[in-house]
């Protein structure tokens, strides 16, 4: 079956934007053509070029999008910005083209500028980085603003949400072209507030360039991504970006993890501090924790109390909603307002994160996302907390991924369930066979007393798991939590870790 990959979405409308005002905004020097000629859109990838588009030819690692101009001028390229490498590659043109050196350097302002995303027609900006919680916080945000009275946008690794609408998303953070018109989009939808996960990449990789954020969020750094950062400096280091002036205004930090006070020290805005049970500013405290929800209590810097629950378990879900609520009175909400508008609990779905898919009789069955030996450890924790029987573990691990810490994901596993599952998640172009083997040895190295199950496909695991369960149970699957695909091969092939758990749960004869 072909990928199938969500559109990027773009504004209805666009208020052109001349030649001559992006020369006389940025660095640009006119090669050839007419300053008055119109541009609408603009595009690195001729995959979505629109006719008016602003074609932006950058050195890729492969090749030069220049040798992609023939097929952007047919589809309706207005105008053509390149680097001297790109020139040397391009034929006469007859649209006007200008030079730009290390464009991707300035790619997100280009974009912002063409949308018409100004400082004074934005919206509320809200950004979130961290290896865990990025997308609860998120959600918890946008659900929080919801409550407010607040028209809301969202990207994050699962959806695009604008003002009610629903879209899958594409990545975590999309392209700085892609989110400058999401942004638009949004605007035209008359969002008057945007919750935004920031992964590392999309900071390193300037996706999220030409943006700047009212108030920023850090949940927490753990071992991850390091295929992509020499080592968890670096790794830090990337995160950190967020929170310079160039960026953001404001921003909360979450100090739980053992990173927060070295993010501290690397952040260069002003920033209060959200714990949980610790010295900071903001102090978060569990008071419940049941299997349909957990309730909290977060003390603010003067002394006063807000007090709420989340349909969702987990002690590290009650520290995501304290960070979402530190980061919307920084951003100017009265405590009064909060506190009621989440009096009656804050009424946010998180698809894939913790998410129980179990019906009124059998084990409980979460789905959940995290992919990280902290995310599995925490959520292992939070499945035990409220399970009164035994407690197994169904996970994969990513192929043509940070092979490093699959050891590591493994051990925790081991260590915090009763009964353990290993199977496949997204193989890529790896052998399937040569992932489970690293996680099973490394498994059994770290509790060799423990029942380990090696089974494939994970259609197959999620059987062989509810059938080693009983009422009063639970099993946690973590890895495909929202995602209905596994990439096996560069291929998406359909696939619902939810359906699946649903199934196997009716076969088995609960409800």
């Amino acid at each position: 079956m072909q990928e199938q990959i969500p559109p990027i979405l773009r504004p209805g409308r666009v208020a052109p934007v001349s030649v001559a005002e992006l020369l006389d905004e940025f660095p640009l020097r006119l090669v050839s053509g007419d300053t008055s000629v119109l541009v609408t859109g603009i595009s690195m990838n001729t995959n979505d070029l629109r006719s008016g588009d602003l074609f932006v030819a950058m050195p890729g690692l492969k090749t030069h999008g220049a040798n992609f101009a023939a097929k952007a001028l047919e589809q309706g390229a207005a105008a053509i910005v390149t680097d001297s490498a790109g020139l040397a590659l391009l034929s006469q043109v007859e649209v006007p083209t200008m030079q730009l050196e290390q464009p991707r350097l300035h790619l997100g302002d280009l974009a912002a500028f063409v949308y018409g995303n100004r400082p004074k027609s934005m919206p509320l900006m809200f950004g979130t980085t961290g290896t865990n919680g990025k997308t609860s916080t998120s959600y918890i945000l946008e659900a929080v603003l919801r409550q407010l009275g607040q028209v809301t946008g969202l990207t994050s690794t699962a959806e695009r949400h604008i003002a009610g609408e629903v879209i899958v998303s594409r990545l975590t953070t999309p392209e700085s072209t892609e989110m400058q018109a999401l942004i638009a989009r949004m605007r035209e939808a008359e969002v008057t507030s945007v919750a935004i996960e920031v992964s590392a990449q999309a900071l390193t990789q300037h996706r999220i360039d030409g943006m700047h954020f009212d108030v920023v969020g850090f949940t927490n750094l753990s071992h991850d991504h390091l295929d992509d950062y020499r080592d968890m400096g670096e790794y830090l280091a990337a995160k950190a970006q967020l929170f310079q002036l160039k960026r953001a205004e404001r921003g909360v930090i979450c100090l739980d993890s053992p990173y927060g006070e070295q993010f501290a020290e690397l952040a260069n805005v002003p920033y209060v501090t959200v714990a949980t049970d610790k010295q900071a500013d903001f102090v978060v405290t569990v008071t419940e924790e049941v299997p349909a929800r957990t309730a909290f209590s977060l003390r603010l810097p003067d002394g006063s109390e807000i007090v709420s629950w989340l349909p969702i378990i987990g002690a590290h879900m009650a520290s995501n909603a304290g960070l979402a609520i530190a980061m919307l009175i920084e951003a100017g909400f009265t405590a009064e307002r909060i506190r009621e508008a989440v009096a009656g609990g804050i009424h946010a779905y998180l698809p894939g994160r913790t998410e129980r898919v179990t019906g009124a009789t059998g084990p409980d069955v979460y789905v959940d996302f995290g992919h990280s030996p902290d995310a599995f450890l925490n959520t292992l924790k939070a499945v035990r907390k409220v399970t009164k029987g035994k407690v197994i573990m169904l996970f994969g691990a990513d192929g043509d991924r940070d092979a490093s810490k699959r050891p590591a994901m493994a051990s925790v596993s081991a260590e915090n369930c009763d009964i353990l599952v290993i199977t496949d998640h997204h193989p890529r172009f790896e052998d399937p066979a040569s992932i489970r083997k690293v996680l099973v040895d490394s498994a059994r190295a770290a509790r060799p007393e423990l029942e380990i199950f090696e089974v494939s496909p994970p259609e197959d695991a999620i059987v062989k798991a509810v059938s080693l369960a009983s009422e009063g149970d639970a099993i946690l699957w973590a890895g495909p939590g929202h995602q209905d695909y596994r990439d096996i091969r560069g291929v998406r092939t359909p696939y619902s870790a939810r359906a699946l758990a649903r199934e196997a749960l009716k076969n088995a004869g609960w409800s």
